[in-house]
C-alpha cells in the first residue's frame, strides 16, 4: 500500500513539474521527454539503492536499536535478554 502511495506522489510530482516547464515557454514534446526522464532517472537510482542495501544488509536492521541482524539475531538486543 505504502509503494503505490509514494508512487502516485512521483507520478504527481513530476507532471507539476512538467508544467512548470511547459509555463516557462518549453514545448510540450521537449517537457515530456524531461519528465519522462527523470521519472526513469528516479526509478533507476531507487532501484540500485535498494540493490545495494540488500546486498550489504541482506537479514536487516533491528527496529529497537538499528543494528545490523546477523545469524537472525540483533548483537544489541538479543544479547541483554
Amino acid at each position: 500500500m505504502l509503494g503505490a502511495k509514494r508512487e502516485w506522489i512521483l507520478i504527481a510530482g513530476i507532471l507539476l513539474f512538467m508544467i512548470g516547464l511547459l509555463g516557462a515557454g518549453l514545448p510540450l514534446i521537449y517537457s515530456v521527454l524531461i519528465a519522462v526522464a527523470i521519472y526513469i532517472g528516479i526509478k533507476a537510482y531507487v532501484g540500485r539503492k535498494n540493490l545495494k542495501i540488500r546486498q550489504e544488509i541482506p537479514e536487516g536492521i533491528c527496529a529497537h536499536c538499528g543494528a545490523k541482524i546477523t545469524e537472525g539475531k540483533c548483537p544489541n538486543c538479543d544479547d541483554i535478554k
